[in-house]
């Protein structure tokens, strides 16, 4: 079956990223255990990433790389925020282990949005944060197989999203 608009896609994969010395290193696997599926054209994925695998059918190979503009943007210096330790205190104290570099936290923007931020930083007074996407500014290369293509159910379609094996488990 070919890969098209509503049908799941499951995949086997590799993703590896670039590092400054130009050695690629494996960042995420997706193995036949463990697979990613998805709902082509639902996926929430950069969209060359769908377009990379459009004209692909169930058992075919792809390798493509993903430039840093065509997966997640280019780093963001202005994602990067300084924020007063106090915004981190749940009852009047920060948790322990909360504010370690590296650790993300959800948060939520002055409008409502959801954001995830790692902690870049931590001082006496202020943590900086990084809201960029972890893969921002990072080219992508994707090598894998197309496991399986099928209908998608009524269902996901009306959730977006996959269930069962690869997907989503209510």
């Amino acid at each position: 079956m070919k890969i098209e608009k509503n049908k799941v896609v499951t995949l086997t994969y590799e993703l590896r990223v670039q590092n400054e010395n130009g050695e690629q290193s494996v960042i995420e696997i997706a193995n036949e255990e463990q697979p990613m599926a998805f709902i082509y054209g639902m996926s929430g994925l950069p969209d060359q990433f769908e377009e990379n695998l459009s004209t692909l059918s169930e058992g075919d190979n792809f390798d493509f790389k993903l430039d840093a503009e065509e997966g997640y943007g280019e780093y963001d210096e202005n994602a990067v925020v300084e924020l007063p330790m106090n915004v981190f205190e749940v009852e009047g104290a920060v948790p322990d282990n909360m504010l370690e570099v590296g650790n993300f936290i959800p948060m939520t923007d002055s409008e409502g949005n959801q954001l995830q931020g790692r902690v870049a930083e931590v001082t006496d007074s202020n943590v900086k944060m990084d809201f960029n996407h972890p893969l921002a500014g990072k080219e992508l290369y994707f090598k894998g197989k197309v496991a399986q293509v099928r209908e998608a159910t009524k269902e996901e379609l009306d959730h977006g999203h996959v269930h069962g094996a690869g997907g989503h488990h209510h």
